[in-house]
C-alpha cells in the first residue's frame, strides 16, 4: 500500500508533461508560417527598334600631311612644340633666308636692266617707224627696220624671262617659312635646328621629312566586313528605297560601353579584298575634343534591319533552365498565386533591356523583382509596376537590393543574365 500512490503520482505527471509538450510545438508550429513573400511584376515594354552588326576598326585621319622641305639650307627655327595642336597656315619652321633673299636681289637687278634695253629697243624701234612711214626718206631701209623690231621683241622676251626669274626666287624666299596645311595635331620634328635640309624638285625621294600633321576633326573611323553581310545591307538598302542618306552609325571606346558617340557611314570601298573576302568601310565622326586618336581601336555598330516592333523585359528578369531560357508570368487576379514558367527565345541587350524575340505576349505580368524568392510550387504575392523604359538603369539596381534582402532569409538559386 505505501510504494503504489508514488507510482500513481510519477504516471500522473509524466502524461502531464508530455500533453504540455504537444500544446507547445503545435503553437510554435502555428506561429512560425511566415506570409507568402512579395514579387513585382509588369507588363513587357514594347518599342520599334533596329537590329545591328557590330565591327572592330581603327580611327584615320581625314588629313594627314607629311612636311618635307622645299628648298635646300641650314634649319634655323622651330615654331612649335613637339605634339600640339597647330591651326592651318602657323608657322613650323624656317630656313636661313639670306641666300634666297640675294637670289631675290640679283632677279629684281636682272629684271631692271632687261626693263631698260627693252625701253631703248621701243624707242628706236619706233623712230624707225617713223622714217619707213615716210616714202620721201632714204635714211633707213627695210632690212635695218626689220633688225631693230628683232631687237626689240627680243627686249620683251628677256622681260619676261626676268620677271619669271624674279617670281621663282621669290616662292624660293617664300618657301623658306613651312607653315601647316592643315588644321590638326603635329608630331615630333624630325630635325633639329643648324642641321642642312634637302629640298627641290625630288619629292620625298631626295626631300628631308621635318614633322608629320594628322587632321582630328572630323576623323574618320575605318572597318571591314565580309561578303554576306555586304549583301544584306545591299538588299536591306534596295527594300528601304535606296535613299541617297547618311546612315547613321554608332560607336564606342575599348573603355565605354553602350555605344554613346554617333556619326554617320559616308563611304564603302568599290570592290572586295580577294585576298580576305571582305569590303572596307569608313563612318565620320565628331571630334571636337580631339579623344579619338589615329590609330586607336574601337567598336562600331551598324543597323543591319528595317525598324520593328518588339518586346523587351530588364535582363534581371530572364532566368536559365540547362540550355533553355524563361521568365516567371503570373495571373492577373486572386493573390497570393504560384508563378508559371513560361520559356522564351531572347534577342540581343537592347539600351539595357533583353530582347524577347518569341515565347511572350505583350499583355504577360513578367516577374521583374523578387525571382530570387519564388520556389517551386510555392505561392507570392505580386505588385504590379511599370516596367523600366529601355535604358533605364534601374533594373541591376533591383537584382542588387533584392539579392541583398534575400540574402538575410533563404538561400536560393540565382537566375542567369
Amino acid at each position: 500500500m505505501n510504494n503504489a500512490f508514488p507510482r500513481l503520482s510519477i504516471a500522473a505527471f509524466t502524461l502531464a508533461a508530455l500533453t504540455l509538450a504537444g500544446c507547445s510545438d503545435q503553437n510554435q508550429g502555428q506561429q512560425a508560417a511566415p506570409p507568402p513573400p512579395s514579387v513585382t511584376v509588369a507588363k513587357p515594354t514594347t518599342r520599334m527598334i533596329t537590329d545591328h552588326d557590330e565591327y572592330v576598326g581603327r580611327f584615320a585621319a581625314v588629313d594627314l600631311v607629311n612636311v618635307y622641305a622645299r628648298v635646300s639650307g641650314y634649319l634655323e627655327k622651330v615654331a612649335f612644340t613637339d605634339g600640339q595642336l597647330v591651326k592651318q597656315g602657323d608657322l613650323l619652321f624656317t630656313v636661313d633666308k639670306r641666300p634666297f633673299q640675294v637670289a631675290v636681289d640679283q632677279a629684281k637687278a636682272n629684271l631692271e636692266r632687261a626693263q631698260a634695253e627693252l625701253d631703248f629697243a621701243q624707242s628706236d624701234l619706233q623712230r624707225a617707224q617713223t622714217l619707213i612711214e615716210d616714202k620721201t626718206s632714204t635714211a633707213i631701209s627695210k632690212q635695218t627696220f626689220d633688225q631693230r623690231l628683232q631687237v626689240e621683241r627680243t627686249a620683251r622676251a628677256s622681260v619676261a624671262a626676268a620677271e619669271a626669274a624674279l617670281h621663282s626666287a621669290q616662292l624660293d624666299l617664300e618657301f623658306t617659312d613651312l607653315r601647316s596645311p592643315v588644321t590638326g595635331r603635329i608630331g615630333d620634328r624630325k630635325v633639329s635646328v643648324g642641321n642642312l635640309v634637302t629640298g627641290g624638285a625630288g619629292g620625298a625621294n631626295t626631300n628631308t621629312l621635318l614633322a608629320t600633321i594628322v587632321s582630328l576633326d572630323p576623323i574618320y573611323f575605318e572597318f571591314t566586313y565580309d561578303e554576306a553581310s555586304y549583301l544584306r545591307y545591299v538588299r536591306l538598302a534596295k527594300a528601304m528605297g535606296d535613299k541617297d542618306e547618311s546612315i547613321p552609325v554608332r560607336l564606342e571606346l575599348i573603355d565605354e560601353k553602350g555605344f554613346p558617340h554617333e556619326g554617320s557611314l559616308d563611304f564603302v570601298d568599290n570592290r572586295i579584298s580577294e585576298e580576305t573576302g571582305t569590303i572596307r568601310g569608313r563612318a565620320s565622326f565628331a571630334n571636337p575634343d580631339g579623344v579619338f586618336t589615329p590609330g586607336m581601336f574601337g567598336r562600331i555598330e551598324v543597323p543591319s534591319s528595317a525598324p520593328y516592333e518588339t518586346l523587351l523585359v530588364p535582363d534581371v528578369a530572364i532566368g536559365t533552365e540547362q540550355t533553355r531560357k524563361f521568365v516567371y508570368v503570373m495571373e492577373p487576379g486572386d493573390q497570393p498565386q504560384a508563378p508559371k514558367m513560361k520559356y522564351v527565345t531572347l534577342g540581343r541587350v537592347y539600351d539595357g533591356q533583353r530582347v524577347i524575340a518569341s515565347g511572350l505576349g505583350k499583355d504577360d505580368l513578367v516577374v521583374i523583382n523578387g525571382l530570387m524568392r519564388i520556389r517551386p510550387g510555392s505561392q507570392v504575392v505580386a505588385k504590379l509596376e511599370q516596367a523600366p523604359p529601355a535604358g533605364a538603369a534601374t533594373a541591376p539596381a533591383a537584382g542588387a537590393a533584392e539579392k541583398a534582402s534575400d540574402e538575410k532569409t533563404a538561400p536560393a538559386k540565382t537566375p542567369a543574365n
